[in-house]
């Protein structure tokens, strides 16, 4: 028995070491771009195409010269564009984190067929791929008046709801029930039982919606590009796109700059933020 256990401990060891290399060679592989992408905001644009993987050195470094001529190029401040990003992705997950969790609680606790028919249609809306509907919906913004960053947050709160209602469910169904009955017994109508009883609670899901929320919104192009007027309204995204001088030609350089500044938020953000990330997705897991 004490040879099998060994054996057994053995082979255990061996597992967890080969599954350490596999996952550390994938963390190297997805880290590997933003890398290149720090690197190459440090060089010149000539060296950014002959030695892209390079360190810069001091024939090819180019300082922060890049940072600076990615914010002044062109005639639209790249200020403006931080602003716009800034706002439409504080507004549109503070939407989402409200309305759905609002949604799922009653879809949780109302059992009939129309909360079921909802519930399976937001799940149904995470596996419709944008390209589906980004011409219809591009028309619908125009017509509604949505093609502001004021008004985007709403079209914003459509495409996102269906994650969020998703974990809010699950969360909301591991509440015990006993709780919400408390706090009518004691007066509490509906409204003020979400909101003093229930909402305090789905603060761990709230943090992970939010967090997968701010780093879709913040590093979204397709759909500011489709709905916003561009020669007024542009994100970081779409300003970066705009890199381009006489005949098409990309300064690489800059953009990799510009591209590096928009990333450096959200990875600081998320690295901070993982934990929460983790444990709302579990707490939401608890039952489907």
């Amino acid at each position: 028995m004490t040879k099998r256990r060994e054996n057994a401990l053995k082979a255990e060891k061996r597992r967890k070491a080969v599954m350490s290399v596999v996952l550390t060679v994938i963390c190297i592989i997805y880290v590997l771009p933003v890398v290149s992408v720090a690197v190459n905001s440090f060089k010149q644009n000539t060296y950014v195409k002959t030695d892209t993987f390079a360190l810069p050195n001091s024939e090819t470094s180019a300082g922060f010269d890049n940072f600076i001529k990615g914010m002044t190029f062109g005639n639209y401040p790249f200020w403006k564009s931080v602003v716009y990003s800034f706002v439409i992705t504080v507004a549109s997950t503070a939407l989402i984190v409200l309305f759905t969790s609002m949604a799922a609680w009653y879809i949780a606790r109302v059992n009939s067929k129309f909360c079921k028919a909802v519930y399976y249609l937001c799940v149904f809306s995470m596996v419709v791929p944008f390209q589906m509907v980004m011409y219809t919906l591009s028309k619908t913004a125009d017509t509604l008046k949505l093609n502001t960053p004021w008004t985007i947050p709403v079209v914003y709160l459509g495409f996102g709801a269906g994650l969020a209602i998703f974990m809010f469910v699950g969360f909301v169904k591991s509440i015990p029930l006993e709780i919400e009955e408390a706090a009518s017994i004691d007066g509490c109508g509906p409204v003020k039982t979400f909101f003093s009883v229930v909402f305090p609670m789905l603060r761990p899901t709230m943090i992970s919606v939010g967090i997968l929320e701010i780093m879709w919104v913040w590093n979204d192009y397709l759909l500011p590009c489709l709905v916003l007027d561009l020669n007024k309204y542009r994100t970081i995204p779409i300003h970066i796109q705009y890199l381009k001088g006489s005949y098409g030609t990309v300064d690489l350089g800059a953009t990799m700059a510009l591209i590096f500044l928009s990333i450096v938020p959200v990875i600081v953000f998320y690295l901070l933020c993982q934990k929460y990330i983790i444990k709302g997705v579990a707490a939401g897991a608890v039952k489907g």
